[in-house]
Order: C-alpha cells, then structure tokens, then sequence
C-alpha cells in the first residue's frame, strides 16, 4: 500500500510542478483560469454557456476547453456564445491534468484572453486532486444530486473556492434543502461562498463571470482550509496506482456557428 500511495504522490507532484508552471506563464500573458467541476449532468455547460455569452456581450476577451469521454456535444453548445472553444475528447480518462491542459492550449488559446474557463470531465473523485494551473476552482452541484454531496465528495468540494447550485428553478420539486445543503458545505470548506443559480429563470446569471473576473485581479478571494492531500485521490475499483496513459486523447475544434 505504501509503495501505491508514494506513487500517487509522484504523480501529483509532477502535476503541481507543471501546473505552477502554467499558471505563471498564462499570468504573464494576462490570462487566468478557472476550473469548474461537477458530476455529469448538473447544468455546469448550460451555466457556462450563458456566462460566456454574456462575457461577450461585455466584450470580454474570454474563452472555453471543455472535457469530455466521447462526444463533442459541450464544445457545439459552448460555441454559440460566439468565443473561441476547444474541445478535448479523453476516452475515458477522467480527468485533465495541467499538463494536458498546457498542451492543448500552446497555438489555439487566443491572445488576449482575459478569463479561460475549462470545463473539466463529469466527476467529482479524479479531477479533484488534480491542479490545472487554475486561480479559481468552481464546483458546481445541482438541486436534484441531494444536499449530502458535499460530505460524499469531501475532496471536491473542500478545495472549491466557490461552491455553484444550478437548477434552483425546481428546487421545490426536487425537495432541496438550501439550508442543509449549506451546512455540509461549511463543514467541509468553512466560509466558502455558494451561489444560487437558474439558467431557466435567470436568477444568479452573470455572478461566476464577477467572481472569475474578481479572482482575475485580486485572488480567489477564500482560502480553503483543507490541503490537498494526494492520498486522497484513490480508486476503491482499481487496486493498482492510478496513472493513466494519456496517448488516446484527442481534440477537436467545432465550428463557430
């Protein structure tokens, strides 16, 4: 067990090295990343569809890489907002490592951009332990998943800076508990902020685009008290150490509509 876990931690080490990287050289451009993260399914690329859209109304330099096991359905959905989007297609792998990210980003991601947004694959367990170079780490949970998911998904939602519920508009519906659900997030990430949001009825819409913009200037603006720990990012289905092969990734850019 002891050799897996100093193996885990190799492997974390080398991505934390690579992500300090990245986040230095995107800074020197100007450029500041936000990693948002969330199980499939919760409205993250609804959400991020209107905050991009509305970045570009702003006229805001921003743009979006978006993750996915198989399909380039977010990168088509993103891309009607009209800013540059790349999609990245892992096979199965089920997250993105800086590493990754760096190379997909060297001859695409536009200068200037101010805010880039990625969209990581739908997991709450491997993308978690996982630093993309990002300033400001989003999870996002939607009303339907139950309000224990923080204490599921410790790991995710204790490193967030910002904690975003989608879907409020059937918040009543689905039986959400606002005030349970903010508890068990004060538990594991005390003081971090949550946002209310609904694409459907507009309320919350504009609020991650402030608060990425803030992180942009003057820092997340929470630090949460959880460390990182790369012990925690273990997988109960696969005994051996989880360092996935990354040949079989692949890319692609959609169109602009």
């Amino acid at each position: 067990m002891c050799r897996v876990v100093d193996l885990q931690q190799a492997v974390l080490a080398r991505n934390d090295e690579s992500a300090h990287t990245l986040r230095t050289t995107l800074a020197a451009r100007g450029t500041t990343v936000v990693n948002l993260l969330s199980s499939p399914g919760s409205g993250k690329t609804a959400l991020l569809e209107h905050e991009l859209r509305l970045a570009r109304e702003r006229s805001l330099p921003v743009a979006a890489l978006t993750a996915d096991l198989a399909t380039e359905n977010d990168a088509v959905r993103l891309a009607r907002s009209g800013v540059p989007v790349k999609q990245v297609l892992t096979d199965g792998l089920c997250h993105l490592e800086a590493t990754m990210l760096a190379r997909h980003l060297e001859g695409w991601l536009p200068d200037p951009t101010r805010l880039l947004f990625v969209e990581n694959v739908g997991n709450l367990v491997c993308p978690a332990s996982y630093d993309l170079g990002e300033t400001l780490r989003v999870v996002l949970a939607s009303v339907t998943e139950g309000e224990d998911k923080p204490l599921k998904y410790p790991t995710a939602f204790g490193l967030a800076h910002l904690v975003v519920v989608t879907k409020t508009d059937i918040a009543d519906a689905a039986g959400f508990d606002e005030a349970a659900f903010r508890a068990n997030v004060r538990q594991v990430n005390p003081g971090v902020e949550v946002l209310l949001t609904s694409v459907r009825t507009g309320n919350g819409l504009g609020r991650l685009l402030d608060r990425a913009l803030t992180a942009a200037e003057h820092g997340p603006g929470h630090r949460p008290v959880m460390a990182r720990q790369p012990h925690l990012h273990s997988h109960s289905h696969d005994p051996q150490p989880h360092d996935h092969p990354h040949d079989h990734e692949r890319t692609s850019v959609p169109a602009r509509p």
